[in-house]
């Protein structure tokens, strides 16, 4: 017994013994692989560096030859074109991962502090990416679902006076998701998303009103009409806004499946309510826009002028009824700015087109020379 016994914790010591020796052999490993790896980064780093400082520079030279005359402009469209495609490679492909990242900005480290969000790796890019169109999604149907229900409560069971709680817990529902929002999408503007930075500017605003809103004294006696129709008007916009997102969100996914494949959009980016859509669906989705701006403007100025004569006359109703009107004026100007750059491209492809006819209407070059 007393031999099987040692024997048992001699084999014990031996598989011990090479289990240390397997793990100091792994971590020598792992240490070459990585300062290999660290390496081969860095190198990849500096080629990425010159390939698009070279792309720069030849479109430098591409732009200063067209201006004296000294290169065709079929030809300098073919190489714009070309230079392009090859832009496009390194800053939409994996070679991306390995040119310097947008600064992180004061929202990001204020919630996260010093760390990287910046994705290597392209397929948790895009992970990142759905991700995001997949919360955006469930927004929607909360947007429509929790004002719809306060509505009706307010109508059927309180009288109507919405109570203090029910409010606060919306406008702390608003507050989480507009920051949520906010933080994702400044993630993925780090992860070469082409967000316009109003939509971000827009999130700020309304988590500011989110938040001031929380301290908004809103109990209703002994002038419940009078002191809660903001929050009235604010929840019935906060309705057409939920049927609007879901008007959009298939839009708005199709369209950008068809941009990237045209190679107009990258993988990463995102579209909003202005960029939705193809030529009919545009008519329901442009006055559908305007009519929520400028419902959001009214709602606004609705708040000041309640504050202005007396009747609620709190500094948060005058804080909620800036960023409504600020917030309605930067979405009409992005919408009109959108429309206006969207007409100034379909006039170009026109005129793309009609000197593409006229010329396979003309006969070829040799022939016209004999």
């Amino acid at each position: 017994m007393a031999d099987t016994a040692g024997d048992s914790c001699q084999n014990l010591r031996e598989e011990s013994a090479r289990a240390v020796d397997n793990a100091k052999q792994l971590q020598d490993s792992a240490a070459a692989f990585i300062s290999r790896s660290g390496t081969e980064e860095q190198s990849l780093r500096q080629r990425a560096l010159a390939a698009e400082s070279t792309i720069r520079k030849l479109r430098s030279s591409l732009d200063a030859s067209v201006r004296r005359g000294t290169v065709d402009v079929g030809v300098a469209e073919k190489i714009e074109e070309e230079l392009c495609k090859a832009g496009s490679i390194i800053t939409d492909g994996d070679v991306a991962s390995f040119l310097p990242s947008i600064d992180h900005g004061t929202f990001l480290k204020m919630f996260l502090g010093p760390i990287n969000v910046r994705a290597t790796r392209k397929d948790v890019q895009l992970k990142v990416k759905e991700e995001y169109n997949r919360y955006r999604d469930n927004t929607s149907f909360l947007f429509l679902i929790f004002p719809s229900a306060l509505l009706l409560l307010r109508s059927w069971l309180w009288n109507g006076c919405f109570p203090v709680l029910a409010v606060q817990l919306y406008q702390a529902w608003l507050l989480f998701l507009y920051t949520s929002l906010a933080l994702r999408e400044n993630i993925l503007r780090v992860n070469g998303s082409d967000i316009r930075p109003w939509w971000i500017y827009h999130h700020y605003c309304a988590m500011l009103m989110a938040l001031v809103s929380l301290t908004w004294e809103i109990k209703g006696e002994p002038n419940c009409a009078h002191k809660q129709k903001g929050v009235q008007l604010f929840l019935a916009w906060a309705m057409m806004q939920g049927v609007a997102m879901l008007l959009q969100n298939r839009y708005q996914r199709q369209r950008l499946y068809t941009r990237i494949a045209l190679g107009k959009a990258k993988r990463m980016d995102v579209v909003w309510g202005e960029t939705a859509g193809v030529e009919g669906q545009l008519w329901l989705l442009y006055p559908i826009l305007f009519i929520l701006q400028g419902f959001e403007a009214y709602i606004g100025l609705s708040l000041l002028k309640t504050a202005l004569v007396g009747v609620v006359s709190e500094w948060q109703v005058i804080v909620c009824g800036i960023l409504l009107v600020v917030m309605a004026a930067g979405n009409f100007i992005n919408t009109v700015e959108t429309l206006m750059s969207k007409s100034r491209f379909k006039a170009k492809m026109k005129r793309s087109k009609s000197k593409q006819e006229l010329d396979q209407g003309l006969p070829p070059c040799n022939s016209r020379l004999k």
